[in-house]
């Protein structure tokens, strides 16, 4: 019997931190229907629509996923209106608005540098945005066109969660890591979960309203590039810092595989976190049906704390 990506790298006990998705900013779009592999351009979608989309969004850090209420998905029905959410996941500046849209080709009026940095104004001015003032979002990865292990692990926790009553659950198209499934993105800080349990999205969901960020199973915060997702989450776990806005990656220095990565606290505290980037091994497939291969895992080394004149050097 053949085992799938997450079954083997579950086994393996392979680390997950350092593994989210990077974007800056999180552009979701509902889009009922079957997803293919490419959802943007494959799905019921125009795709002229969805490469005209992904062609704004490139090199701007916002990343766009198509959304859909957690249940059955019949081909036939449109909706006539879209839910769109667009979600800044920096600390110090994290925000989520909302709007609805008749026309998804309104989305190509968004100003994509100008969200990607944090500004909010051309989502609310094109769309009639504005702050959600509903409960934290919880996309579930369930597109099992990219990988049979989202849809198997991940549509039963969606609808799971939604059937217990969580609200703000969304099955989301790609969210990376197939084989860390179910995978989960909370919103709006942006921090990713893997072989996420459905009591466990529930307490993770519990501190983002009071402004807490769950450590356990997370992969970390797509605000990062991937060394300093492994950093923050390290920082966090050595102070015991969990509040959601407190720390951000200042500084990264090196390059593959070893970086040194600077985290400061709100408070003025600073660390520095060295980072190896290391081969997962055994190999194992980095999804159902790729060849063996040997993911790189981010290991941090040292976290050391950093002295008035260290800092001020």
């Amino acid at each position: 019997m053949s085992s799938t990506c997450s079954t083997v790298s579950r086994e393996l006990d392979e680390p997950i931190a350092g593994t989210a998705a990077t974007a800056r900013t999180w552009l979701l779009l509902e889009q009922p229907g079957p997803w293919g592999a490419k959802a943007l351009t494959s799905s019921h979608l125009d795709p002229a629509l969805g490469r005209a989309l992904e062609a704004a969004a490139k090199g701007t850090g916002v990343r766009i996923a198509l959304i859909r209420r957690p249940g059955r998905h019949a081909d036939s029905r449109m909706p006539s209106t879209r839910r769109v959410y667009v979600a800044h996941t920096v600390p110090g500046d994290v925000w989520l608005h909302t709007a609805t849209a008749t026309d998804p080709a309104r989305l190509l009026d968004l100003d994509f540098p100008a969200l990607g940095r944090g500004e909010a104004a051309s989502f609310d001015a094109a769309l009639g945005g504005a702050p959600h003032d509903g409960a934290p979002l919880a996309l579930v990865c369930t597109n099992g066109k990219r990988d049979r292990c989202c849809a198997l692990l991940g549509r039963p926790l969606a609808a799971e969660l939604a059937s217990s009553g969580v609200e703000g659950v969304w099955e989301v198209t790609h969210l990376g890591g197939h084989r860390f499934s179910p995978t989960v993105l909370v919103l709006p800080y942006g921090y990713a979960y893997g072989r996420a349990e459905a009591h466990a999205v529930k307490e993770v969901l519990c501190g983002v309203r009071e402004g807490r960020i769950v450590t356990e199973g997370c992969r970390g915060a797509s605000a990062w590039e991937r060394p300093g997702q492994a950093a923050e989450l390290a920082v966090r776990r050595t102070v015991r810092e969990d509040a959601a806005q407190a720390l951000s990656v200042v500084r990264t220095e090196g390059a593959a595989p070893r970086w040194e990565v600077t985290v400061a606290h709100v408070d003025g505290r600073r660390w520095r976190v060295e980072v190896a980037q290391g081969a997962s091994l055994p190999p194992r497939p980095e999804s159902c049906g790729s060849v063996l291969g040997s993911p790189a895992r981010m290991d941090v080394v040292d976290v050391r704390a950093l002295t008035p004149a260290a800092m001020a050097g």
